[in-house]
C-alpha cells in the first residue's frame, strides 16, 4: 500500500518545479501569486488525491491552470495610474522578444517547452499532460527549441 507523503513534503520537493511552470506562464511579476493560488487549491483537493497519483504531475496541471488564471484576471481590471501616458508602454521586467517568441510557438510545442524544458517534468510526464507519447511530446519540444533559436536571439548572436 502505498502512504502519501505530508503535504508539506509535497510543497518543498515539488514548489521549485510548480514556480517554474508558473514563470514560464505569467513571467516573473506574477509567478508567486500562480504559485500560492496553485498550492491553496491542491492543499484542498490534496486529500482525495489516490496515494499512487503522479504528485509532480498532477501540481504542474493546477499551476499551468492558476497561472493562465492570474493572467486573465489581469487582463480584465483596469490598472490605475497618477497621469495618462500618451503612448502605450510595454511592460516593465520581461523580455517581451522571447515571451513573443514562445507565444508564437504552436501549442503543443509550447506547452512542451514550459513543461520540460522550464519545469523540469519528465516526457513521459509531459505526455499525459498534453496527450501523445513521449517521443511525440520530446519531437515537439525539440521543434519548438529549434524555433526559438531562430526566431529568438542570443546573447552571442547579438554580439557578432
Amino acid at each position: 500500500m502505498t502512504v502519501k507523503q505530508p503535504f508539506e513534503r509535497v510543497v518543498v520537493v515539488h514548489g521549485p518545479t510548480v514556480l517554474r511552470v508558473c514563470r514560464a506562464v505569467v513571467g516573473p511579476v506574477d509567478a508567486d501569486d500562480a504559485w500560492s493560488e496553485t498550492f491553496l487549491a491542491a492543499l484542498r483537493a490534496y486529500p482525495d488525491l489516490p496515494a499512487d497519483a503522479n504528485v509532480e504531475a498532477w501540481l504542474v496541471t493546477i499551476a499551468h491552470r492558476k497561472a493562465i488564471d492570474v493572467v486573465r484576471r489581469a487582463a480584465r481590471h483596469a490598472v490605475p495610474v497618477a497621469d495618462v501616458p500618451d503612448r502605450v508602454l510595454p511592460p516593465q521586467g520581461r523580455d517581451l522578444d522571447l515571451w513573443a517568441a514562445i507565444a508564437a510557438l504552436p501549442t503543443k510545442q509550447r506547452q512542451v517547452v514550459a513543461y520540460h524544458h522550464l519545469g523540469g517534468l519528465p516526457y513521459d510526464d509531459v505526455a499525459a499532460l498534453v496527450g501523445g507519447t513521449a517521443a511525440a511530446a520530446r519531437r515537439a519540444g525539440s521543434d519548438g527549441v529549434a524555433t526559438l533559436r531562430r526566431t529568438y536571439p542570443t546573447i552571442d548572436q547579438e554580439q557578432s
